[in-house]
Order: structure tokens, then sequence, then C-alpha cells
């Protein structure tokens, strides 16, 4: 197996904001890992950039703005001729997957994932109709797209153990279409992290246009926090969050200590002064950026069983889960005020960054399969026949629907 260098396309659905969401911070993973390589990066996308977005081309990465449903995509992926595309997430595989097997049949096209956005709609819709929920959900309009995108690709990038056995017990997608790669994280810094008396009080942190946090904080604010309050009067919660929406700053309270905070400009700031990580996620996908941050900075936290879902590794949790209100108040009362149980649970979120996330395994894991892929790709696209029937009838239907468009808008 050789590793020659090579050139690398990424389609992506936004430009990356790392300080903004947990999809751009996986975007940049990869990033990172093909320039370790010494390979060339081009980030091409067709949303606007905005002040947040990474300055890719600072690091060296060649970016492109794109169009879609336009011939132009075309004109520019010929003269690029990338060896491998990675579509961020499957919306960019449906849009322009047919494009690439058709200019570049010989590039390795690959899915990251990023989470299961059927698993989400289903849990979500669960949680609207207040019932439990089953598998049986999870057959809905997103997953008949999401799971054709990834049979339509050479291999998908997925982050969560529990997603990795889901797609293939439920959906039954060959484990040769997919591989389990978790965060690559650096080890952390265990001399420098602020000890249980240097820190005060507890925070929260995410993107408030994704709706599984939205849905956490207004529990927060309804439930979880009125029961922590009145335990510990002078506790204070902040509420870190990008995009703060008017809704949101309505519910910032200086008398019940419910502090609406907007961005945060560094993670590890915020969290290494907070004592205490709450994320009560009540639906979601995916592993949680939020938490990941938490056990590398030191802070343990309080979350539910989806919070913490594919992120042990078959260790001790980094704190507690709880998913009932009452339940999930009493476990941050007594973590935030038991020094060795703190302590204990730092230590476990420590051994989890350092088995589960390690980032030069990972990072090794994952450069390996894509290799090994790259090396057999014709007779792995001929050992997938659904793929290679999906792409025959969805390229041809998508292609005509692009066309038209295109003609339509000329």
């Amino acid at each position: 197996m050789i590793n020659k260098r090579q050139h690398v396309l990424i389609l992506g659905l936004v430009w990356p904001e790392p300080q903004s969401t947990g999809a751009s911070v996986r975007i940049m993973e990869h990033i990172a890992l093909f320039q370790n390589q010494g390979w060339d990066i081009t980030f091409a996308c067709a949303a606007a950039k905005n002040e947040a977005s990474q300055a890719l081309q600072t690091s060296g990465i060649t970016t492109q703005e794109i169009t879609l449903n336009c011939s132009s995509f075309d004109v520019f992926l010929t003269k690029l001729q990338p060896n491998i595309v990675i579509f961020d997430r499957f919306m960019m595989e449906e849009q322009f997957g047919w494009r690439v097997a058709n200019t570049c049949p010989k590039a390795l096209r690959m899915i990251e994932t990023i989470d299961l956005h059927c698993l989400r709609e289903a849990r979500h819709q669960a949680l609207k109709d207040k019932q439990p929920f089953s598998h049986s959900m999870l057959n809905n309009d997103i997953a008949l797209r999401e799971i054709a995108a990834i049979y339509r690709s050479d291999v998908s990038i997925v982050i969560s153990d529990y997603e990795y056995d889901l797609l293939q017990s439920h959906f039954g997608i060959d484990k040769a279409l997919l591989h389990l790669c978790p965060f690559m994280l650096e080890t952390p810094d265990t001399s420098s992290s602020p000890n249980f008396e240097q820190r005060h009080h507890f925070m929260t942190i995410g993107n408030f246009r994704h709706v599984p946090n939205w849905d956490a904080v207004l529990w927060l604010k309804e439930e979880i926090w009125p029961l922590i309050r009145q335990q510990l009067p002078q506790a204070e919660l902040h509420i870190y969050g990008a995009y703060t929406p008017p809704k949101a700053t309505a519910l910032n309270n200086t008398k019940q200590g419910f502090l609406i905070k907007d961005r945060a400009e560094s993670v590890q700031q915020v969290m290494q002064a907070a004592r205490l990580c709450l994320a009560p996620l009540r639906f979601g996908a995916g592993i949680k950026t939020k938490l990941a941050d938490a056990m590398l900075f030191g802070t343990p936290s309080v979350t539910t069983s989806i919070g913490a879902e594919g992120m042990t590794g078959g260790l001790n949790w980094a704190g507690k889960i709880e998913d009932d209100a009452q339940n999930f108040a009493d476990a941050a009362i007594a973590l935030y005020q038991d020094k060795k149980m703190w302590q204990t649970a730092q230590n476990n979120g420590f051994d989890i960054v350092n088995t589960l996330f390690h980032k030069e395994n990972n990072q090794q894991a994952l450069l390996n399969r894509l290799l090994d892929v790259q090396n057999k790709l014709e007779n792995h696209r001929q050992r997938n026949f659904i793929g290679l029937m999906l792409n025959h009838h969805h390229h041809r239907s998508t292609e005509f629907m692009s066309r038209w468009i295109e003609a339509k808008n000329t």
C-alpha cells in the first residue's frame, strides 16, 4: 500500500466555523490529517462565507466557491482531477455525487456523515409525539435519502460506535462500506488543568441553530436549573452558543443565575473556568463535541444516555448520566459539591480521551482505510451491487433534474 501525494477535494455543506459547530471541528480534523501527509486540499462550497468562517486560505488550503445545478462545477472538477472527494454530509453526495462519478470516475468518494440525520429526526419526532423511540421510526424519508447516499459512496465515515452498529444491524449495510472513526483529539494537558477549588459555577455550550441544543436549554430553564438553584442558590449557569436568537436572549435572568453568554471566543477558557458542564440532550445523534471538549479540558459533566452515546468505549463516564430531570439535577448537585467524586470523573474523562479519541491512532486507522479502499477501488465497487444499482438510477434522474434546473435558470 503506497501513500502517494494526493489531491483531496472537500465539498462542504457550509464553510467551516470550528468555534461554532461540532461538524466544522470534525471537518478540520480531516484537513489536519491530510495536511500532515503533505497532500493538496481544495475546499469547495456553495454557501456564502461569513466572518466566522475558518480562514482556510491562510492555512495553505485552496478554496473554491461553487454553484448548485450548474455545469461550471464539471469544468472545475475536470481541471482539478482530485484523487479523493469528501462529501460533507449526505446532502452533498446527493447534489454532486453524480457529477464526481461522471467526471472523475477513479476518484474515491467518501461521505463524512457527521451523525445519522435519520436517527436524530426519528428521536426528535418521538419526543414531540411523547412516545418512546423505537428502531421502526428510523425508516423515515431522511433515511431513504441518507442510506442510499451511503450505498452510492465508496466509504462513509461514522463517528459513533452506536451508529456504526445500527447501520449494519438495522439497515443491513456491509461494514466494507463503513469506517468507524471517533474524534481525533490531542492528549489532555492534565498538569495545567484548573483544580476543583479554582473552578466555579456550571456551563453549557452549543450552537443555538442546532435544534437539540435549543431543546436542552429550554429543559434546563424550565425544569432542571430551578432544582439545582434551589439547593445551590449562589451557583450560576453560563450558557454559550453561536447565533444567539432573541428567544434565547430573552431567557437571561441574573436573579436566577441563568446567564446567556453568546458565542465563546475560547472553548477551553470557558470550560476550564466552570466546575461542571451540563448537557441534558433529549434527542440527537453522533457524538457531542461539547462533551468531548469537557473531557479534554478536565471538566466533568452531567448528561443523558443520548448525550453519552458512543462516547465511552466501554470506560466509565466522566461524570453522571441521567435521563430524568430530578435525577439529573441531583447528580449535578452531588458532583458539584463532592471533590473526590469530581476528581474521579475528571480522570475518567482523561482516560476516554486518551483511549477512544486518541489522535494518532484514529488518524492512522482512517488513513490506512482510505488507502486500502483506494488501492482496490474497482473490486471494492463491484462487490457493492446495491451501490452500483443506486448509482445507475439516481445519477440518471438527478442529472436530468439538475440539467433541467440549469436550463431553466439560464
